[in-house]
């Protein structure tokens, strides 16, 4: 969804101020799975858990591109239905040939997937700046106590 612009009043008539609009739908900015249907549904809070966890995998939102979330969230939903497939050949003990042949194209597509996303898990740079300033008096210290046992060394 492209931002829209607006002019905003107030500014002078020779130069308008053109503010871009920063809204997104409640699916892109990630409070809604899909539009108009009810987030709090068992399927919807699954399919959520799924996107998340593959998310993580891959090193958090910051470190995904928009096609990579897109292929997340197909795969969530394939792992979602699998799912409810599998529960149905529990309760059922069995499966049909027609049930079974849809579980296995789906898982099929499931790890077709998965695998142009990457099936390994991808490390997140985890770094604070404090962090950086502790490890930097760290090498210091160190640096500091081996000129010290040289000079320590050099002496006796």
């Amino acid at each position: 969804m492209e931002p829209t612009s607006e002019i905003v009043m107030g500014s002078p008539p020779d130069r308008p101020q053109v503010v871009k609009s920063r809204q997104r739908s409640r699916v892109s900015n990630g409070s809604a799975l899909l539009h108009g249907v009810d987030g709090r549904s068992p399927w919807v809070r699954r399919c959520k858990d799924v996107i998340n966890a593959h998310i993580a995998d891959l090193g958090g939102l910051d470190n995904c591109s928009a096609a990579e979330r897109s292929i997340v969230r197909r795969a969530a939903v394939l792992t979602t239905e699998l799912e409810v497939l599998e529960v149905r050949f529990a309760k059922a003990g069995e499966a049909s040939s027609l049930d079974l042949e849809t579980y296995q194209r789906c898982a099929n597509s499931l790890r077709r997937l998965l695998e142009a996303i990457g099936l390994q898990r991808r490390p997140r740079d985890v770094t604070t700046f404090g962090g950086l300033i502790r490890a930097d008096q760290e090498a210091e210290r160190r640096r500091l106590a081996h000129a010290q046992q040289s000079m320590d060394e050099g002496v006796e």
